[in-house]
């Protein structure tokens, strides 16, 4: 089959688990002879035009004006016409039999591309912008933002997400028939995942070398609840004297982050390490005592797939799709987001036993070699595109019935929902 991915994050280019994912899934579905095109955004000293390990990535320049990316709308705007014109070209040579779409971000491209190949979009929903929310939307950016996620889930013949909770929030934001969504988990390459003695001990002996060491590796935005976590840490250290933590990644809350480990007086003892490569972040994981997950709000949680892999105890948010991969007492520990007091006793129990750790580790191993293989999440995807083929060729054929387009219901302003006046 050939496939089209729209990604606003590839290698070099790399956010946080979206271009990890989109990276994963791509390789793996050319090592299992599909075609694969991936269009994405260009970096400085990436090939514009290039085939890495089968899959041919086109990377698009920004065009002029040079809007930051801080200015994030507008930024898109201009980065999805670059994406579109790419396909243009692409179209002279080369057409594919699907178009994937990841996130918001791609929406408008999606869209034309849709209707320049005339084949069914399959779109992935990795997070929204309600949930990052809370289920509110701020201010008129965000409401925007969820206007392109709910035209994305509308034009696309199928809609995928990460987890059964993800599925359950899309529905619902969306309006979408529970049909139309297919749930497929993220992956993990346990080969990727592996490290020399020699790398873990230099980390360790980087970061903590005297005590033991939690790790948080992700985003750093509001959601991803790493302030509940530095707020946990005067407690830990009392209990544990010499304990150190790294906060590996970078994200609008850095600053802001830093300036709350000044005020707790863990400037020397919170190291934030910054986006680093994949080498170095495996190290990274592997030399922790206790990887946490604190987040608010979490359709998925690759980086617990990622401690699992090497061996390091997992503590999470019982929230999202975190929930679905780490059993409390079996595969990690459970608290409550948001709850202090609770992060604090599970990180604690870890470090105080050291056989509960252990065997935490050992039977989250085996689930993650079990059902998480890219191999597996590439081979389920694309039987959902096989699925939207069909689909759009039995619509076409007048066997399925096209209601009318869902409009928004806006009041006094605000984008309240999009109702459907026919079927999805």
């Amino acid at each position: 089959m050939r496939i089209l991915h729209l990604s606003w994050e590839y290698p070099p280019v790399v956010y946080g688990g979206l271009g990890r994912h989109v990276h994963a899934l791509a390789e793996a579905q050319a090592a299992l002879g599909h075609d694969v095109v991936v269009i994405t955004q260009h970096q400085d000293d990436a090939a514009l035009d290039e085939v890495v390990s089968g899959v041919r990535i086109v990377r698009v320049p920004q065009d002029p004006p040079q809007v930051p990316i801080s200015d994030m709308l507008a930024w898109v705007m201009g980065f999805d016409h670059t994406v579109a014109r790419a396909g243009v070209r692409l179209a002279r040579e080369w057409e594919p039999d699907v178009v994937h779409g990841h996130d918001w971000l791609i929406t408008h491209a999606a869209a034309t591309m849709k209707t320049l190949f005339d084949v069914p979009l399959v779109a992935t929903v990795h997070a929204t912008e309600a949930g990052r929310h809370q289920g509110w939307l701020p201010d008129d950016a965000n409401k925007a933002i969820h206007s392109m996620e709910w035209w994305l889930t509308y034009e696309a013949r199928r809609v995928i997400t990460c987890s059964s909770h993800m599925s359950w929030e899309v529905t619902r934001l969306f309006e979408l028939p529970p049909d139309k969504v297919d749930v497929i988990p993220n992956g993990i390459d346990l080969d990727r995942w592996s490290v020399s003695d020699a790398a873990v001990a230099q980390a360790r002996a980087d970061l903590a070398p005297d005590g033991p060491l939690v790790v948080y590796s992700g985003r750093l935005e509001w959601e991803k609840g790493v302030h509940d976590l530095l707020e946990a840490m005067p407690e830990l250290r009392r209990r544990h004297p010499g304990l150190r933590m790294a906060v590996v990644g970078d994200g609008t809350q850095a600053d802001e982050l830093a300036r709350q480990a000044d005020e707790l007086g863990l400037t020397d003892v919170v190291t934030f390490v910054g986006w680093v490569e994949d080498e170095d972040l495996v190290a990274l994981a592997a030399a922790a005592d206790v990887a946490v997950v604190p987040s608010i709000y979490e359709p998925f949680g690759l980086v617990a797939l990622e401690a699992a892999a090497v061996g390091t105890p997992l503590v999470v948010a019982d929230t999202g799709g975190l929930r679905e991969f780490v059993e409390h007492g079996v595969t990690g520990l459970r608290f409550e987001a948001r709850d202090v007091p609770a992060l604090t006793d599970a990180v604690s129990a870890l470090i105080d036993d050291e056989v509960l750790a252990r065997r935490l580790v050992r039977d989250a191993r085996v689930v993650v070699s079990g059902d998480y293989s890219w191999e597996h999440v590439a081979a389920r995807t694309v039987e959902v595109y096989a699925r939207s083929q069909r689909e759009e060729a039995a619509l076409r054929l007048g066997q399925v019935g096209r209601g009318q387009r869902p409009v928004l219901v806006v009041r006094d302003g605000n984008l309240l929902a999009p109702w459907p006046s026919g079927s999805a």
